[in-house]
C-alpha cells in the first residue's frame, strides 16, 4: 500500500512540476508587463491549489478516506492503477506536444498567435489534456479505493462542455481546425 500511494503522489507531482516548468518557459517568453490578475482569477488559482493540495494529501494519508465497500478492492485498485497511469501518460505527453500553444483553464487564449497543434496525441484526440487529468482522477480514486471517484465522474460534464465552448473559441480564430475537428474525435480516439 505504501508503495502505491508513492507512485500515485510522485505522479501528480510529476504532473504539476512538467506544467510549471513548460509554464515558465512560456512566460519568460512574454512580454514583462502583464495586469494584475483579478479577485476572481485569484480566487480560481486558490481552488486549483487547494484541490491539488487536497488530492496530494489523500495519497500520503495512512487510512482511505471514504472507502469503498471491501467487495472486489484487489481488482479496483490495479484497474485504478492501470487507468491512473495511462491518464498522467496522456495528459503529459498532450502537454508536451501543446508546446506554448497552451494556456491555464482560468485565462484561456488562442489566437493567430499560437500555432494550431495536430502532431503526436492531438492527431488522435482534441482534448489529451482533459481526457488524461479526467482518467488520472478516475483512476487515483478507484486505486486509493474512495468513494471520491463519484466526484471525479461528476466533473466530466463540466469537462465536456468546457471542451465544447473551447473548441468554439478555437474554430472561430484558428484557420483550419473546423478540418481538424472532422479529422480527431473529443476525448477517445475513433470513438467519441
Amino acid at each position: 500500500m505504501l508503495f502505491l500511494r508513492a507512485y500515485l503522489f510522485l505522479g501528480l507531482l510529476a504532473h504539476k512540476v512538467l506544467w510549471e516548468v513548460l509554464k515558465r518557459g512560456r512566460e519568460a517568453g512574454l512580454a514583462e508587463e502583464t495586469p494584475k490578475p483579478s479577485l476572481k482569477l485569484r480566487l480560481v488559482k486558490a481552488v486549483k491549489v487547494a484541490i491539488l493540495m487536497g488530492i496530494l494529501l489523500q495519497t500520503v494519508l495512512p487510512w482511505d478516506i471514504l472507502p469503498l465497500p471491501a467487495a472486489g478492492r484487489p481488482q479496483l485498485k490495479i484497474a485504478g492503477v492501470i487507468i491512473y497511469s495511462l491518464g498522467l501518460i496522456i495528459a503529459i505527453l498532450g502537454r508536451i506536444h501543446l508546446g506554448d500553444s497552451w494556456s491555464d483553464i482560468e485565462t484561456p487564449r488562442a489566437g493567430e498567435e499560437a500555432p494550431m497543434v495536430t502532431q503526436g496525441v492531438y492527431s488522435y484526440i482534441r482534448h489529451p489534456i482533459y481526457a488524461g487529468d479526467l482518467l488520472l482522477l478516475l483512476g487515483l480514486e478507484l486505486a486509493l479505493h474512495s468513494w471520491l471517484v463519484l466526484g471525479a465522474v461528476a466533473l466530466i460534464p463540466v469537462v465536456f462542455t468546457r471542451a465544447v465552448k473551447e473548441e468554439k473559441l478555437l474554430a472561430s480564430r484558428l484557420h483550419g481546425y473546423d478540418l481538424y475537428i472532422q479529422k480527431t474525435k473529443r476525448f477517445i480516439p475513433f470513438v467519441v
